[in-house]
């Protein structure tokens, strides 16, 4: 099974980082307000990056990991389409990534 990291636009122009193992389902969960309580204040939202990973552990750490870089580096992250922490936490490599 894969789980993906997920990023949402909300319609303040917030971004909102979540896991799934189903991103058709989730998002159309977010879109009619019950996909969680800070989506649900920030509607519209729309999907603006994802990230496959083959284990959940590894899903939620690269979102934690992502959840932890200033906005700018997270707008740099998408624009980038590159693979986001692809395995074991790696300050170094996370800072060359958003570099």
């Amino acid at each position: 099974m894969s789980w993906y990291v997920y990023v949402l636009q909300c319609g303040d122009d917030s971004l909102y980082t979540g896991v799934t193992n189903d991103l058709r389902r989730r998002l159309s969960e977010h879109q009619a307000g019950r996909g969680g309580h800070y989506t649900r204040a920030h509607l519209p939202v729309r999907m603006v990056g994802t990230w496959r990973y083959g284990e959940r552990g590894v899903a939620l750490s690269a979102e934690a990991a992502f959840k932890r870089l200033r906005r700018s580096a997270k707008l740099r992250c998408l624009r980038s389409r590159q693979p986001f922490y692809a395995g074991p936490f790696d300050a170094q490599a996370l800072r060359e990534v958003v570099a």
